[in-house]
């Protein structure tokens, strides 16, 4: 038998310090790891604020409950589609933010308040292309502000909200488009069974199979991806 001698093991010491930073750069250094952990805790919200993700997650859904299978794709899944798209759609977005404003920053060419007009400039500008005036006039009104002359003047806290409610709208008239093709399955199926008398068997029993077959023989999937897309551009 071969025993562990524990007290032959060693194990490395992990000390935490706080010290007065000596030079410019290290103020730099801990500011930018700040940044970077305010960015991590905040990333979800951003992630439904600023980008695709909202209409893609509302859409992928309404889409699984107009089938009818319940937890299939399980939100795992249509959440991970809805990310990965997302990153394939605001790619531009970002190559953008990171040529225009990180790299600079890292540079030391402009300081972290030109860093933040930088960084949300092609963010206010891909939210202006999917926001509907409607939305948008809404809340300057709400707001008490100014009626803005130039897209400049309207306030990101003025934007996103307006972005975010009309993305809401657009998945869902997306999704009332999706419903209709399976809502005259069911109805056709229904009234099937009814005027056959069958009246113990579920209709969902025998409209399940055919819907997906339709989605299936269609290519659901691919088509509902490519008009998501281009509905962004």
């Amino acid at each position: 038998m071969i025993m562990l001698n524990l007290y032959a093991v060693t194990f490395p010491a992990l000390k935490i310090s706080f010290e007065n930073a000596q030079t410019p750069e290290q103020i730099s250094t801990i500011l930018q790891i700040l940044i970077l952990l305010t960015i991590l805790s905040v990333a979800p919200a951003l992630l439904l604020m600023l980008t695709s993700f909202t209409r893609l997650v509302v859409v992928f859904s309404i889409l699984r409950h107009a089938i009818g299978t319940q937890q299939t794709p399980p939100n795992q899944v249509l959440i991970s589609l809805a990310l990965f798209l997302t990153m394939f759609i605001m790619a531009p977005t970002f190559q953008r933010v990171y040529e225009e404003a990180l790299i600079p920053y890292f540079n030391k060419q402009i300081n972290e308040k030109e860093l933040f007009e930088r960084a949300v400039q092609p963010f206010k500008e891909f939210m202006f292309k999917n926001t509907r005036e409607k939305d948008l006039a809404l809340f300057v009104k709400l707001r008490n502000e100014e009626r803005p002359k130039t897209p400049d003047d309207v306030s990101i806290f003025t934007l996103i909200p307006a972005f975010m409610i009309s993305e809401l709208k657009t998945a869902f008239q997306i999704g009332f488009l999706l419903y209709i093709p399976f809502l005259v399955i069911d109805v056709i199926v229904s009234s099937v069974l009814i005027s056959m008398g069958i009246l113990m068997l579920p209709p969902m029993m025998i409209s399940l199979p055919i819907k997906l077959l339709l989605f299936v023989l269609v290519d659901g999937w691919n088509l509902l991806v490519v008009s998501l897309i281009k509905s962004f551009y």
